[in-house]
């Protein structure tokens, strides 16, 4: 409640991150903090800094009501379900949750196992997140995935068993892909009945082994012709493009991935974890340890937090708009003042211009990017870049 440099009107939602960092094979692609596992990984310790962490943080947030939970890695699966139970039930026993709280876990086809999804549900987890990528076992070798075909289609159905609200995350514009290709792998996950698809262009990221060694992809025009099929298919099957990568039928959308988005709070824990905390006067933003023993031991001892940042009045309206215009249902104007503290006069100047370029359309109070805004999106953000 110390003084600060904004006057929030109300605190935003909040949800919980947990990242579990180990995987068995680190991706050629991928950027994320995830660790290969180099034998049984230290379930119980880490679980011990986790709680540590927590409880460190609860200060912070508390009396709060956290809707929503999200499990993610790395791979979360790896932990088997009774790790998963003792986890669920250190978050509940110390945050309010809200009844019927989305807890979201991230399972990966190549840890899969019969009846170990029901393992997960039993222990609490509502919603279950599949990293598929794809069905097809060539681009799977080339994402150096460590499952096939056979093990993603059992695993979905099983999830589809176990859950009555579950995600698939497909890849597009893979290493040697064409559109025929695409539309194997699309029609393959819709055949399986997902309520919700995330679907995400492979972009070569900066220190990864695809950076190092760049395979050959797909060129913009046939990325863009790949998305737009995606795009046409997922309406037909009743899958509403609710977010630039996310796509879900009525009452499916993912609830934290919301809150992501409409520019709530979020605390960070586990190893690398990235937070963001509203107070009466000032956003805060928190990184973990990355690595994970130096997040452990750091933990252990009290200290879980790496980085620790207010949120400059300048950099906020980009911030929001970096979130809230991923949505295609856009946001109010009213959610602007209310999630930063700042009037409307902040960002008049840019809606104008985007407006003009016809990237963000207005109807009454609320904001919501064009289609040519949302095949544009880092234009249209850009343009609400603080001095």
């Amino acid at each position: 409640m110390r003084p600060g440099l904004l006057q929030l009107p109300a605190l935003p939602p909040l949800s919980v991150y947990v990242h579990l960092p180990w995987c068995l094979r680190k991706c050629p692609y991928c950027d994320f903090n995830s660790h290969e596992v180099a034998g049984e990984p230290p379930f119980d310790r880490y679980l011990d800094a986790v709680l540590a962490d927590l409880e460190a943080a609860l200060p912070l947030v508390w009396g709060r009501t956290v809707h929503s939970v999200f499990i993610g890695g790395g791979t979360p699966s790896l932990f088997p379900p009774a790790a998963i139970a003792r986890l669920v039930g250190d978050l509940r026993a110390r945050l309010k949750l809200e009844p019927g709280c989305e807890i979201t876990l991230e399972a990966n086809p190549g840890t899969f196992e019969r009846d170990r999804f029901r393992g997960y549900r039993d222990a609490g987890i509502t919603r279950l997140s599949i990293g598929v990528q794809s069905f097809d076992d060539d681009h799977l070798r080339a994402l150096g995935r460590v499952h096939d075909r056979a093990q993603a289609v059992a695993a979905a159905e099983e999830a589809a068993a176990a859950f009555e609200t579950w995600n698939l995350d497909l890849m597009y514009a893979l290493p040697g892909q064409d559109l025929a290709g695409l539309e194997r792998d699309l029609g393959q996950a819709l055949a399986l009945l997902p309520p919700h698809l995330s679907v995400y262009h492979l972009t070569v990221e900066p220190n990864t082994l695809f950076a190092k060694y760049p395979p050959p992809l797909p060129d913009d025009d046939l990325a863009y012709a790949m998305l737009d099929r995606i795009t046409e298919v997922t309406a037909v099957q009743g899958l509403e493009r609710y977010e630039v990568s996310a796509y879900a039928k009525p009452g499916h959308a993912c609830q934290h991935n919301l809150n992501y988005w409409e520019f709530g709070d979020y605390l960070g824990l586990g190893a690398g974890a990235h937070g963001k905390l509203s107070f009466a006067h000032r956003v805060v933003r928190q990184i973990r340890f990355r690595d994970p023993r130096l997040y452990m031991d750091n933990a252990l001892a009290g200290r879980a937090i790496a980085q620790e940042q207010e949120v400059g009045r300048a950099q906020l309206p980009f911030e929001f708009m970096l979130n809230a215009l991923r949505l295609r249902h856009g946001f109010s104007l009213q959610s602007f003042f209310e999630r930063t503290g700042l009037p409307l006069s902040a960002i008049a100047p840019q809606l104008a211009e985007a407006e003009r370029r016809g990237l963000l359309e207005r109807q009454g109070d609320t904001v919501r990017p064009t289609g040519r805004g949302f095949d544009f999106l880092s234009d249209l953000q850009e343009l609400f870049v603080g001095e």
